[in-house]
């Protein structure tokens, strides 16, 4: 019973942590996304 409670804790802990890393990787593509978009724009005018 025990190892089984460490081991949802510990299964909990992973995927949180690795939610938090998508989301950081999804903003990072967003960044630079908006970036190119920007440079784009000025390059028209």
């Amino acid at each position: 019973m025990r190892q089984m409670i460490l081991l949802m804790i510990t299964a909990a802990t992973l995927t949180l942590g690795a939610c938090n890393t998508v989301k950081g990787a999804g903003q990072d593509v967003s960044s630079a996304g908006r970036a190119v978009s920007d440079t784009a724009e000025d390059a028209k005018h």
